[in-house]
């Protein structure tokens, strides 16, 4: 006798589940552009990751470091964000920033900028706050390789999960077939 799949399925520990998740995106600025190695494709996989996350309704929280220094959010980001406020800080990790919320969420998907010191302070404090922490690991860079490299290890280290864009949102999606999948499907391939 077969056994029936069951109707509501739990998500497997370590997959992102889109009723838990939020983006959190740190400063992906312009003053960034000529200094952090892999620049392009940093912004092109927030800008990504964003869209995505606007198709799956998923709370995106946006920072900006010092924006009348550092400049605003890119344009491949800033494209995605209609409606979304972008939170001004001058603290290292987003999550200290003024206004700053998880909308509830227990999961956080984070990219950005640099590695080794805001994308890792941030992911620091949320698992400190009992996060569960997902690093898109081809969306985040810092100004040195190497540097991009420790920021990852560390975070690795004190518990966040890395990933992939492509990998976090299709765990997000969780199915193929609906609008959504072919939506998805567009902003990877």
């Amino acid at each position: 006798m077969r056994a029936s799949a069951p109707t509501h399925l739990v998500p497997a520990p370590g997959l992102l589940a889109r009723d838990r998740a939020a983006l959190v995106v740190v400063d992906v600025q312009e003053a960034f552009r000529k200094a952090v190695d892999r620049f392009e494709e940093v912004a092109h996989r927030a800008g990504v990751l964003v869209a995505g996350a606007r198709i799956l309704h998923l709370p995106v929280i946006v920072t900006e470091q010092y924006p009348r220094g550092l400049g605003k959010t890119v344009p491949e980001v800033a494209a995605h964000l209609e409606g979304v406020p972008r939170l001004e800080k001058v603290v290292f990790s987003a999550a200290q920033a003024p206004g700053f919320d998880l909308a509830g969420r227990s999961q956080a998907l984070v990219c950005g900028i640099e590695t080794h010191v805001c994308v890792s302070q941030t992911v620091h404090d949320l698992l400190a706050r009992g996060v569960e922490v997902h690093v898109a690991g081809d969306a985040v860079s810092s100004r040195s390789p190497q540097d991009r490299e420790l920021g990852l290890s560390k975070m690795q280290r004190a518990g966040a999960l890395l990933t992939s864009s492509e990998t976090a949102l299709f765990e997000l999606l969780g199915r193929a077939g609906t609008e959504e999948f072919k939506q998805i499907q567009g902003l990877v391939k």
